[in-house]
């Protein structure tokens, strides 16, 4: 390993407990968050908008992803379809079958519609003001902001409890600045 993937491997450590902590400590984050995005980021019922099923201990973006959809926005999900290439995306309403993918994350089945999202909101380990992700180090989201972003204006916000703020992400030149960040106590840009 090189020093930087010694440095991003110890600050993902780090980052996974203290994301851990806060899913114990902080009770209502997961409408607060939902609230902060909704009255905080701009959006339209056109937007196609990426979210996430959770794994591990990431903030549930599921109370976001219902009023999305009670508003009429199209919601779709990340699938991994192999190392070292950009994410695909499937539509999801509320009678969407969810399976499991890569991951073990919950992912739209093989029926489900292709689409490309105006707004991905990305599940992460870390972030800092700087507005830079820390994710679980494959680089899929890195990938498929670069792709989306050649092709179209895409939006990104990172999705995440405050506690997993840190001083400064290590970053190196593939990695995509977001448009934001959005916790339970606001947007962060």
């Amino acid at each position: 390993m090189n020093m930087l993937s010694d440095i991003k491997s110890q600050a993902r450590s780090a980052a996974r407990k203290r994301r851990k902590a806060a899913t114990q400590t902080v009770h209502d984050a997961t409408e607060r968050a939902a609230r902060a995005f909704l009255n905080s980021v701009p959006f339209c019922s056109d937007d196609i908008i990426a979210l996430y099923r959770p794994i591990q201990s990431e903030l549930d973006p599921t109370p976001l992803i219902i009023a999305l959809q009670e508003q009429g926005v199209v919601t779709c999900f990340p699938v991994v379809i192999a190392a070292d290439t950009p994410l695909e995306f499937r539509a999801a309403d509320s009678g969407t079958r969810f399976i499991k993918g890569a991951f073990g994350a919950e992912i739209p089945d093989d029926t489900a519609s292709r689409v490309t999202p105006s707004l991905v909101i990305a599940p992460l380990l870390a972030f800092d003001r700087a507005l830079y992700r820390l994710g679980y180090g494959g680089g899929f989201y890195d990938r498929t902001l670069e792709k989306l972003r050649g092709a179209q204006t895409t939006r990104a916000y990172g999705y995440a409890y405050s506690a997993q703020e840190a001083d400064q992400v290590p970053i190196e030149p593939t990695d995509q600045k977001l448009d934001g960040i959005v916790t339970e106590n606001g947007l962060i840009s």
